[in-house]
């Protein structure tokens, strides 16, 4: 039961990142593999389902308060499809292995790009 309650404030904590844009995957992902004994296969594709419902109630909400590019979006849509496609046919032909230090490699180049970022001035 306890275990229960830990995938679900996991959840909660991974769909806010999500809904703010971070990317729930960041959070996700590592808590699966190293808390929860997911292999690295298994915490990716449980990402994918469940960034299906959350990314459409981001989608949503951010719609509503305007700040969605209408212009952009067919074009990240159509790439987004054809890279989800060739990433999901080169992850089932990689080890486990390889796959944790591909992702754990995204995430340090994000995060070192995320601190050198300069802060843009709202509007």
């Amino acid at each position: 039961m306890m275990d229960i309650l830990w995938l679900v404030l996991l959840g909660v904590l991974a769909g806010t990142l999500g809904g703010m844009g971070i990317g729930g995957g960041a959070i996700l992902i590592p808590a699966l593999t190293m808390f929860f004994g997911a292999s690295q296969h298994a915490a990716q594709n449980i990402n994918l389902l469940y960034f299906i419902p959350t990314a459409i109630f981001a989608v949503i909400v951010h719609k509503k308060g305007g700040r969605i590019e209408g212009k952009i979006l067919p074009w990240i849509i159509v790439g987004g499809v054809v890279g989800s496609v060739a990433g999901s046919l080169i992850a089932l032909n990689l080890q486990a292995e390889v796959l944790r230090y591909i992702f754990a490699g995204f995430l340090f180049i994000m995060g070192i790009a995320e601190f050198f970022k300069k802060a843009e001035p709202q509007k």
